[in-house]
């Protein structure tokens, strides 16, 4: 077994990319309860690959049978209920740990030199997701995936002089039809997987390049012994590889509580109207998106005004993109001489508090019909979740910051 090891890694550096990114990888030894989402991104990205396969064999990607194959799947394929749920509930976890890992990341200033480039394909792999999961959402071809999908897509048409061509060009037909369906899932199941997977693989060389950051904001590698190992540092593996499986059981007992006793989550999940076929002639009472884009729905619908001869739905749409844009260039809005809020002002700190309860009430008001009250409260959040980042370089620049210690504090 050596040898044929050794024959192989002469060809194709497998033990040398084993000790390069997990083996012989430091990373800090003060890692906390925040670090559990990455791995745990990982985690739910099989999932997701592994039961997409599953389901895909038994899927009919056509308006006459994709809704009727999703009740043959949960009906008639053997455990395809549970394959089928294991999917949907995936969806949701993925959001949950990803917000949190993005969250993690504003906390202790991953995004600061020199780690932009890990932020920034961590941006795109956020973006990416979103669209695979928008269509991946049209895909069971019940009434919220048609209506829902008919909203977004008719929101590009907002767009001067384009908007119309490029809608057609997206839907493939003048209406939500049978040809949106099999385009979306062609990319849903193909294109929009490989983009996402080398994401995340240059995702992580970025950031094994770099050094992990960890709760003090130090970068270890600046303090190594006469071996050139990082005093503060410790083996990926088995340390946290290990440490890590604490992580996968926690969020496995939750994760299964919710697929076996609540795949619905109460409509957020799985909506009461996507157990009805998709029917053009008949609208929901009320559409909305899937929880996960609720917050940017919110930050839409809180646009009401017409602008420079602009209608506030194209306006609408300039503020829900620039709400994901500007997270892009948060490396270089954030002036702070230090990465970690433990040692940031008070000013940084009510600012991080204040986004994080402004996009979370957005997600619900979003979730919500709109009334002119909530109208309201939507757009004040809208104003909060920007001003965050616009009067970043200000504030993180003019606060009285706390010393950083020169080793890790645990």
């Amino acid at each position: 077994m050596q040898k044929l090891l050794n024959w192989v890694d002469e060809r194709l550096p497998v033990v040398d990319a084993w000790n390069k990114h997990l083996a012989k990888y430091y990373a800090p030894k003060n890692f906390n309860f925040w670090y559990f989402f990455g791995s745990l991104a990982m985690l739910v990205l099989v999932n997701q690959l592994v039961t997409g396969i599953w389901l895909t064999m038994s899927y009919n990607p056509s308006g006459e049978g994709a809704f009727a194959s999703v009740e043959y799947i949960m009906r008639d394929v053997e455990w395809g209920w549970l394959l089928r749920y294991l999917h949907s509930t995936g969806a949701s976890a993925f959001f949950v740990v990803v917000y949190l890992h993005m969250f993690r990341g504003l906390m202790y200033g991953s995004y600061q030199k020199p780690r932009e480039l890990i932020w920034i394909f961590g941006m795109l792999i956020y973006l990416v997701l979103m669209a695979e999961a928008f269509m991946g959402y049209l895909l069971p071809w019940g009434q919220m995936s048609y209506w829902g999908a008919q909203v977004i897509v008719n929101l590009f048409g907002a767009i001067p002089v384009i908007g119309e061509d490029l809608s057609l060009w997206i839907r493939g037909d003048y209406l939500i039809s049978g040809i949106t369906l099999n385009r979306f899932f062609a990319l849903h199941v193909v294109a929009l997987p490989i983009v996402l997977l080398a994401l995340v693989v240059l995702h992580i060389l970025a950031l094994h390049e770099v050094g992990s950051n960890n709760p003090d904001g130090i970068d270890i590698k600046k303090n190594k012994d006469e071996n050139g190992i990082p005093k503060d540092g410790i083996p990926f593996h088995p340390y946290y590889s290990v440490h890590d499986l604490l992580g996968v059981a926690v969020f496995f007992f939750i994760f299964f509580i919710v697929v076996f006793f609540f795949p619905e989550m109460g409509g957020l999940f799985l909506e009461k109207p996507n157990f009805e076929p998709a029917n053009n002639l008949k609208t929901p009472a009320h559409i909305a998106p899937v929880w996960y884009f609720t917050p940017f729905y919110a930050m839409l619908r809180a646009v009401t005004v017409d602008l420079f001869g602009l209608d506030a739905k194209f306006w609408g749409v300039v503020v829900m993109g620039g709400a994901i844009a500007i997270l892009f260039v948060l490396p270089w809005l954030d002036r702070s001489p230090v990465r970690s809020i433990r040692y940031k002002g008070w000013l940084s700190k009510i600012a991080l508090v204040i986004f994080a309860i402004s996009f979370v009430v957005l997600g619900y008001l979003g979730i919500v019909p709109a009334t002119e009250g909530r109208t309201t409260v939507a757009q004040i959040l809208t104003a909060l979740y920007f001003l965050y980042f616009i009067l970043m370089p200000f504030y993180t620049r003019m606060e009285k910051t706390k010393p950083v210690p020169e080793r890790v504090t645990g």
